[in-house]
């Protein structure tokens, strides 16, 4: 397709975020305000906090099936934490501790037993969700205090809490990507393990940390979404992990492993999330809106595929 040898992934991305707020705003002129644009990052933030995790899993050459089900399980241990009277930091670390300890035993699985990552975490998928039930009889827990519902509800210099949440943890997912060795070691793991190994990376243990970093960020994003809700749900979190996965791949992470950016991981959360903002603005019904995202996202893997030959041709 001629049309796409002139841009760049990147490029194409920008292009299709901003001509989809454009039509957003020309059909509905409430997309523009002020309110409703803070409305889309917040609404982005949690599913990004995922997509940040997913990112990393996917350049390793893995997948991880398991994010909203850790999501519920672990944000459940801090709603407990907090019913019981202990401080809102302690009862947000009872969450993180919980997740970094499901995406452990993920990791274990994927690098140490050397199981598929599909299966892994399709396992620990129905493992925390059916946990999730039995801890609460399938009954949610509510109403907390403010300070605990911070990470969902908080505005810092009018900026939602969720929104500089995310901004953070991408900060911090960047310069360990980008920064650090253990970014290239990933990188390297997902491109070709055996050369990794071959060239002295700690093969398991670089994978065994991208399902910790991956359930950690899990357990920040339920954190988020408690605190909006002002209630934890064994039910939170259901697709979660198809709408990160898709984020991902709409931002041009390969499926095959070490290559992708965080950035286009960010361009793609953001194209999803001004997506089902306007639909929901324009109130589309809900199956129309799945099916206009799966178009969305088949027509980015058109365009990939077309610069993919592209540079193949180039070469």
């Amino acid at each position: 397709m001629p049309i796409f040898r002139r841009f760049d992934s990147r490029t194409l991305l920008l292009l299709l975020l901003g001509g989809l707020m454009l039509v957003a705003g020309s059909l509905e002129p409430r997309f523009f305000t002020g309110a409703n644009l803070l409305n889309v990052l917040r609404q982005s933030s949690i599913i990004g906090v995922i997509s940040l995790g997913m990112t990393v899993i996917i350049l390793t050459g893995g997948i991880d099936l398991s994010v909203g089900s850790v999501l519920s399980l672990s944000v459940l241990f801090a709603a407990s934490a907090s019913k019981t009277g202990l401080p809102a930091p302690v009862a947000w670390a009872c969450a993180l501790l919980a997740g970094a300890g499901l995406g452990w035993v993920n990791g274990f699985g994927v690098s140490r037993l050397r199981l598929p990552p599909f299966i892994v975490t399709l396992g620990m998928m129905g493992f925390a969700r059916g946990l999730s039930f039995i801890y609460t009889g399938g009954a949610p827990i509510t109403g907390f205090d403010a300070l605990f519902r911070l990470p969902g509800t908080g505005v810092f210099a009018g900026i939602p809490a969720p929104a500089l949440l995310f901004g953070a943890a991408f900060i911090i997912v960047f310069v360990l990507l980008e920064r650090c060795p253990w970014g290239e070691h990933i990188r390297n793991t997902g491109s070709n393990p055996v050369a990794a190994w071959g060239s002295g990376i700690d093969v398991p243990g670089t994978i065994s940390k991208a399902y910790v970093l991956c359930g950690l960020l899990s357990a920040l994003a339920g954190l988020m979404l408690v605190g909006r809700l002002d209630s934890a749900q064994p039910g939170a979190g259901v697709g979660y992990e198809f709408g990160a996965i898709a984020a991902v791949v709409l931002g041009g992470t390969s499926f095959s492993g070490g290559k992708g950016t965080l950035a286009g991981t960010i361009l793609g959360v953001l194209i999803m999330g001004v997506l089902e903002n306007g639909m929901n603005l324009l109130n589309v019904n809900p199956f129309s809106e799945q099916v206009v995202k799966g178009v969305v996202i088949a027509a980015a893997l058109v365009a990939y595929g077309s610069l993919g030959r592209k540079s193949r041709t180039a070469g």
